[in-house]
């Protein structure tokens, strides 16, 4: 159905600082439409300065993926219900933890999505549905293991 690319470039300043640790994990993401994004570990991962906080996680990407994608569903499956969505802002978050097999994973992520509607609102029963459906539909939550919840503001 489609192939989707990115590149990822990192380059070492200090390669007498490697085997030590000390290098930077800042690093940029370019994507096919030109977009290119500041990464980095995370500095709950890797301690500043060789993370970078200003830059997009990994960990912040996936749920940021799940989030965009979820929402991308349920605006169009809104549309063809009849719903004109005026406004959508999720504050989504993902829960980092170590499992009892020893490896960390992303757990939980929880969608919070807040909705305005121009015009009539569906009903909490027709809006559960829309979002059950939307995730049903998300290709990136039908990719990953973790637990989406979603929380309607």
């Amino acid at each position: 159905m489609g192939s989707h690319n990115a590149t990822i470039r990192w380059s070492n300043d200090s390669p007498d600082e490697f085997a030590k640790g000390r290098y930077s994990r800042a690093h940029d993401w370019a994507f096919d439409g030109g977009a290119v994004v500041r990464g980095s570990a995370s500095p709950s991962v890797v301690r500043e300065p060789w993370s970078d906080a200003a830059a997009v996680d990994p960990e912040e990407a996936l749920v940021a993926s799940v989030s965009s994608c979820h929402m991308l569903w349920f605006l169009d499956l809104s549309r063809h219900a009849g719903h004109a969505v005026a406004s959508y802002e999720d504050e989504a978050d993902g829960s980092l933890e170590k499992c009892d097999d020893g490896k960390v994973r992303i757990t939980r992520i929880t969608l919070r999505p807040k909705i305005g509607f121009a015009g009539g609102a569906p009903d909490s029963a027709a809006l559960d549905a829309l979002h059950h459906e939307a995730h049903e539909r998300c290709f990136i939550a039908n990719s990953i293991n973790s637990e989406v919840v979603v929380e309607p503001r």
